[in-house]
């Protein structure tokens, strides 16, 4: 299927049109966000993964030369669902595809791209090269001896992107450090459940009774908060270590 113009110059009217798939005001942001590298911050249900998605059908249907699309989940049935909603936008483009004939959870189109699914261990992913686009789903729960080793792929790759999506997960890991790093140049998308039209006020006030208000900061109102075991939070190590004071010194 040969594509207009315009579809290849907007990925929302791409995903309008193309996919059937309306995108609100912020995640028509996300698709079109020019930057090369994509942080979504974003609550449970919000439609994160299908907004992906259809960038991902639209990086499939606008390659002009064959190229790899890599998508990481904690475990490969999370990648493979993303995978799937690839899929369902890609048969809604009218484009024909098939498994790549290596990885089990691959599509490659007529054209030679390929987009494949994967667990996040380091063993599966350090045998691709040169990848044009890194989705790292539920990125928070992502080790980061893997985000270290994903990295490195894209130098290889001219105007290669990467796009982390997650809720958080306490103030550690990768996800975190790169969202309140101002040194690398992200755009960074943040949407609590407040500000999300499809989800009802009465529900979120049953889940703020139900979880509590730890777990409904983090899960809905996408807060770095400090984990529940930590005996001590990072601010107040932070603390002791930087006030000239030898916390210690009495052991001595």
């Amino acid at each position: 299927m040969r594509l207009p113009l315009s579809y290849w110059l907007d990925p929302v009217l791409f995903a309008r049109d193309i996919l059937a798939f309306r995108p609100d005001g912020i995640q028509a942001r996300v698709l079109r966000a020019s930057s090369p590298r994509v942080m979504l911050k974003c609550t449970r249900q919000w439609g994160k993964s299908t907004v992906v998605a259809a960038l991902a059908a639209h990086w499939a249907c606008t390659r002009t030369e064959p190229g790899l699309a890599v998508v990481l989940s904690p475990s490969i049935r999370q990648s493979a669902e993303m995978l799937r909603k690839v899929t369902g936008f890609l048969e809604a483009a009218g484009q024909r595809w098939g498994r790549d004939g290596v990885n089990r959870h691959s599509l490659e189109l007529r054209g030679g791209s390929r987009l494949v699914a994967l667990p996040a261990k380091e063993n599966t992913i350090r045998g691709f090269s040169a990848p044009s686009l890194i989705v790292v789903d539920e990125a928070a729960h992502v080790p980061d001896g893997v985000y270290r080793a994903v990295r490195p792929m894209l130098a290889a790759a001219r105007g290669a992107r990467m796009v982390l999506l997650s809720t958080p997960r306490g103030k550690r890991g990768f996800f975190y450090d790169e969202w309140i790093n101002s040194f690398q140049n992200w755009t960074r998308v943040e949407v609590p459940a407040t500000e999300c039209p499809r989800i009802d006020p009465a529900f979120l006030e049953e889940e703020r009774h139900s979880l509590g208000d730890w777990a409904f900061r983090q899960e809905y109102l996408c807060e770095f908060v400090d984990h529940r075991s930590q005996l001590f939070s990072p601010g107040l190590l932070s603390a002791v270590i930087s006030d000239g004071w030898d916390h210690w010194s009495f052991l001595e």
